[in-house]
């Protein structure tokens, strides 16, 4: 699956256009697949936890997805690190 990263995410995965294989179908697969491809990302997108970032943003096409919405074959999915500061 092909998605498209902002922000700093750019600056890790040294590419706009990123592939990633979940090994499920929905928004938390999807990221769980991107850290694991990605392990210096972990830190744009969740706590020290290990939860997901309340800022963190995943668009499913024009729509924003939550963790547990399924990803339709083919729709453009899009990836926004945490926002910080103030």
């Amino acid at each position: 699956m092909e998605i498209t990263v902002y922000g700093p995410l750019r600056s890790v995965t040294g590419e706009k256009m990123v592939e990633v294989y979940p090994s499920g179908e929905t928004v938390r697969d999807l990221l769980t697949a991107f850290v694991d491809e990605h392990p210096k990302t972990a830190t744009h997108l969740s706590d020290d936890d290990g939860t997901i970032r309340p800022s963190v943003r995943v668009m499913i096409g024009e729509h924003k997805a939550t963790l547990d919405d399924p990803i339709p074959d083919g729709e453009q999915v899009k990836l926004f690190p945490a926002m910080r500061g103030g």
